[in-house]
């Protein structure tokens, strides 16, 4: 039978996901080799490369040209390979921006974790941790590699929210499942007026303590242990912050949270909640990611709209809910507490509606 003409798509997008583990697994070998930090420093054909690593010449020129494919390595007329400006500032084992915490949890914790993919989808979920925080904590090497990888997510968020939102009136902020307290260190970095109070799991206190002093901000920057399943959280804040924390757990558990939230403000004060919330009308590929990882990571986990989280704070007591974008594809929700005094804690430049 003669071959018909076709003038259809290609299969080339399905292959292109298909080969998704390829590159990734391209950049876990290349990690493990410490091979950009090796290049960052200098420059190397693939043969001087593969003699530096002891692996074959002919594999390592194929590395060398996957890495080029990928935008993390160039190779200049010499023959020789550097890393691209985006490997240098974060890949670097030896920069102040290196981003391996982060993609240590990834192989470490949430890619295996997405093998489980298929039960998560059937009716029950299949069996997962209810609380996937304690085995991590337990383990040093999984504890820092999880706590640097959310001090990478929170960064941007924490200086979005300093600059953005108006603090001048407020003295005391509650940070919930703040980890070591990167977001609050920024806040306070910014603000000399405010303190703030991490309130997250006992096996934290300490990678928080040896955080905020590094930064130099051990006297402003407290930590509170405790759980805040049985516990009641820190009462007296002027803006209670609950960032990625919601979207760990299903939904009687963050209505209970932000029941919390609202008994620990004091009246007239604000909650802010974010995370990378999902909108039917505006479907996100990145935040229907995000999504699944918690519904593979933790029982009961997912992200959330924004009318879903609106309809918590209004349950719990709060007004003027307010949203807008944070980073690159979140949101943040802002409420406040009833008073009958004015509240400085609002947004300069808000986009809420």
């Amino acid at each position: 039978m003669p071959h018909e003409k076709y003038d259809g798509p290609t299969p080339q997008p399905v292959l292109h996901i298909a080969s998704g583990h390829r590159t990734a697994r391209l950049l876990s070998v290349a990690r493990e080799l410490d091979l950009f930090t090796l290049l960052s420093a200098r420059p190397m054909t693939s043969h001087e490369l593969a003699d530096r690593l002891a692996l074959d010449a002919g594999a390592t020129r194929d590395l060398a040209h996957a890495l080029v494919g990928l935008g993390l390595l160039e190779r200049d007329g010499t023959g020789r390979y550097r890393t691209t400006p985006v490997a240098t500032r974060y890949l670097d084992t030896n920069g102040p921006h290196y981003i391996g915490g982060f993609l240590d949890f990834l192989d470490r914790q949430l890619n295996p974790a997405w093998d489980l993919l298929i039960e998560r989808l059937r009716p029950g979920g299949g069996p997962a941790s209810a609380d996937p925080y304690r085995p991590l904590y337990a383990d040093e090497t999984g504890r820092t590699a999880f706590l640097e990888a959310m001090d990478v997510i929170n960064t941007p968020h924490g200086h979005q929210l300093s600059g953005e939102l108006d603090w001048s009136g407020v003295d005391e902020v509650l940070e919930v499942g703040g980890a070591r307290g990167n977001l609050s260190a920024i806040l306070a970095g910014r603000h000399p007026r405010l303190r703030a109070t991490v309130f997250d799991l006992p096996e934290l206190a300490e990678p928080c303590r040896r955080h905020v002093e590094a930064l130099g901000l051990g006297g402003r920057v407290r930590f509170h242990a405790g759980d805040f399943f049985t516990d009641d959280l820190p009462a007296g804040a002027d803006v209670v912050i609950v960032g990625h924390v919601l979207h760990n757990w299903p939904d009687p558990v963050r209505r209970m949270l932000v029941g919390k939230a609202f008994a620990a403000l004091r009246p007239g004060g604000q909650v802010l909640i974010y995370d990378a919330m999902v909108e039917d009308e505006r479907p996100a590929f990145g935040n229907a990611l995000v999504s699944i990882d918690m519904r593979v990571w933790s029982a009961g986990g997912s992200e959330y709209t924004p009318q879903e989280c609106t309809e918590w704070l209004r349950e719990a007591g709060f007004v003027d809910v307010r949203q807008h974008p944070i980073g690159a594809s979140s949101l943040v929700l802002r409420a406040r507490r009833p008073d009958h005094r004015p509240v400085s804690a609002g947004s300069a430049r808000d986009t809420g509606r």
